[in-house]
């Protein structure tokens, strides 16, 4: 696998994972983007979502990793796939673990909902506002690679 490069030779993405391109859970049809990140150095699955205001972490993701809501930065409620989830926005660390090249580690804006009942089985999301918008991502449906590199 090569990484991708600007065209003066300056490194576009510095890391490359694999990712899926599977349902999310069992009752569902549509095609996602999923792949492994740790959140706070807990391994879990997250989906890719564009649309997702902010990194949405799994509430058992949160409590495996000891998110305390009272470093929360702010409350709030949000509407997430048709459900009004109450839940605190604080700022974790995400990991991508490179398959390929480095790591990258992204201090990122993430909304825990407050319960885990509500949330199911649903994985973490990640999402534009918080994450995406601080790193370069490209990826290749061909070779399902999700490519990534630091700002």
């Amino acid at each position: 696998m090569t990484l991708l490069f600007f065209a003066n030779g300056e490194t576009f993405a510095s890391g490359a994972l694999g990712y899926e391109y599977v349902p999310v859970t069992e009752t569902e049809t549509t095609n996602r983007i999923i792949f492994q990140v740790e959140i706070q150095g807990i391994p879990t699955l997250a989906v890719l979502d564009t649309g997702a205001p902010y990194v949405i972490c799994a509430p058992k993701v949160a409590s495996e990793a000891g998110v305390d809501p009272a470093s929360a930065l702010e409350r709030k409620t949000m509407l997430i796939r048709g459900m009004r989830l109450p839940g605190f926005v604080v700022r974790l660390n995400i990991r991508l673990v490179a398959r390929e090249g480095e790591d990258l580690n992204v201090d990122a804006t993430v909304f825990v909902p407050d319960s885990e009942a509500l949330w199911g089985d649903f994985p973490s999301f990640i999402g534009l506002t918080g994450f995406l918008e601080r790193i370069r991502f490209a990826l290749d449906p061909n070779t399902d690679t999700f490519y990534f590199g630091s700002l």
